[in-house]
């Protein structure tokens, strides 16, 4: 960890985060709840009235908590198997170069369900599966949604809180059309550009095709006629045969503007099956340096707005600080034992300076290696410059930590800050009783209702954790 580089850049980081939280903070409350004049109103609010009037939405219109989950359920269910048939009928569709077929009924309900909800799981490799149309219409407008309705669900939540007497938390569609017009498409414009500038690719070329500098064999199954598998003398297995690779395929596709809105959003799921350690997914360390920042900003923001809204800014910074300790704990335990490196190595001779270079890209390095786990796992994004399962034990347990936490330090937007004040509210609780006092959190008494609610949350994390546990040891 002596690496005065490495403490510059975590300086540089920091500074950059607290610069943004402020002003972002105060712009979302200008976009979700002021409704005042932003400097966008002159661009952008021709096409949301357009939007509203097209949809038949009264944007003036509260909704009970009640209407507002119904509309988000509904809108997602909608978003779901428009995805889905997608996937199913890429083949038929424009904008695929490389003719794919259509994705399996399970992976492409997989997928669908996956980038529906934020969390951007993939079983497939992006290049190898999905075309250009499956990516930019199937995918990355699922990038925006979810990320708006995450935001918005936060918003939502924090109106709960601030309102003593009103029965209303917002309206669920004026939220998600602000969101993704006045705040994660011009974001995303302006980042993608700046992507493209760094040397990451926007086009809508088929693939290249490259000789390799070495040709080498691979074994593959030998097939028939019909395209099947030879199956070997125990009828299961099948014949294996040599297959010389002197060409390797480069990606090419409209990469750049998938990017942007994937880490804005922290939505996490990659162009490319190697994610942010592909060099046209993350072209340079400056292109590293604003994709982590760029998976913070947003999470981080909320937290100001969270002040603003409840009227004590104290609290919203108070919640800041919370988050922000954890990640810096974080980050100091995983790059301090990643730049240790494994003593069983140190015994084969393998130098203690070298650290664990295992699974991470040589452009990044030791530390942007620790430091982007750290945030896109405190962050719930799922994009990743290097091989969690490479790290060692003691600084691989970071980025499972984190995880386990449900993601709340920073978290992924608007899941953070609603999963962190779910741990607010229960602190909240527990500390009364310990002093003897009923629990108020902001005001407002905490009752018995609340803490089940809360509990259920925790107890529906810890659940669903164990289930996705026991899937993978009988897989």
């Amino acid at each position: 960890m002596n690496n005065p580089n490495a403490w510059l850049q975590f300086a540089l980081f920091v500074g950059a985060l607290l610069l943004l939280t402020k002003p972002l903070g105060l712009f979302l409350v200008r976009v979700l709840d002021a409704r005042g004049r932003t400097f966008l109103d002159p661009i952008v609010k021709l096409f949301e009235r357009l939007t509203y009037r097209l949809c038949g939405i009264d944007p003036a219109r509260d909704q009970s908590w009640r209407d507002y989950t119904f509309s988000l359920l509904a809108f997602n269910l909608i978003g779901l198997v428009f995805t889905y048939f997608i996937l199913r009928c890429q083949h038929l569709l424009p904008l695929n170069p490389q003719g794919f077929g259509g994705v399996e009924p399970d992976l492409a309900f997989n997928t669908a369900v996956s980038f529906t909800t934020n969390t951007n799981w993939q079983s497939y490799g992006g290049e190898s599966t999905l075309s250009t149309f499956s990516q930019m219409v199937g995918l990355t407008i699922h990038n925006f949604t979810s990320a708006a309705v995450g935001i918005g669900v936060a918003a939502a939540l924090v109106r709960g809180i601030a309102r003593h007497t009103a029965q209303t938390i917002g309206n669920f569609w004026a939220d998600l059309v602000r969101v993704i017009y006045y705040v994660l498409v011009p974001i995303c414009i302006g980042f993608a550009l700046f992507l493209v500038s760094q040397g990451m690719i926007q086009n809508f070329k088929a693939y290249d095709s490259a000789k390799t500098l070495e040709p080498y064999t691979i074994q593959v199954a030998k097939t028939d006629d019909k395209g099947e598998p030879v199956p070997g003398a125990d009828g299961k297995t099948p014949v294996l045969e040599d297959k010389v690779i002197d060409t390797q395929s480069i990606v090419q596709g409209p990469m750049a503007s998938q990017v942007a809105i994937k880490m804005l959003g922290t939505n996490g799921g990659g162009f490319t099956n190697a994610n942010a350690a592909q060099p046209f997914e993350n072209p340079t360390p400056l292109s590293n340096f604003f994709q982590m920042l760029s998976i913070f900003a947003i999470p981080s923001a909320l937290t100001y707005y969270l002040g603003r809204m409840v009227k004590n800014q104290r609290h919203g910074w108070a919640v800041w600080t919370a988050m922000f300790v954890m990640f810096v704990a974080g980050t100091l335990v995983a790059w301090k034992f990643e730049a240790a490196g494994n003593p069983l190595h140190h015994q084969l001779g393998v130098a203690a300076a070298d650290g664990n270079m295992e699974g991470k890209e040589t452009r990044f390095g030791i530390f942007n290696s620790a430091l982007f786990a750290t945030i896109t796992t405190d962050a719930s994004c799922g994009a990743v410059n290097a091989i969690h399962d490479s790290f060692t034990p003691l600084g691989g347990l970071v980025p499972l930590f984190n995880m386990q936490t449900g993601e709340v330090i920073f978290g992924g937007v608007g899941a953070g800050l609603y999963g962190m004040l779910v741990f607010v509210v229960l602190a909240v609780f527990i500390a009364g009783l310990m002093v003897g006092r009923t629990p108020e959190y902001l005001g407002k008494k905490i009752e018995a209702y609340d803490v089940k609610l809360v509990m259920l949350v925790l107890m529906v994390l810890g659940l669903a954790r164990k289930i996705h546990t026991r899937t993978k040891e009988w897989a």
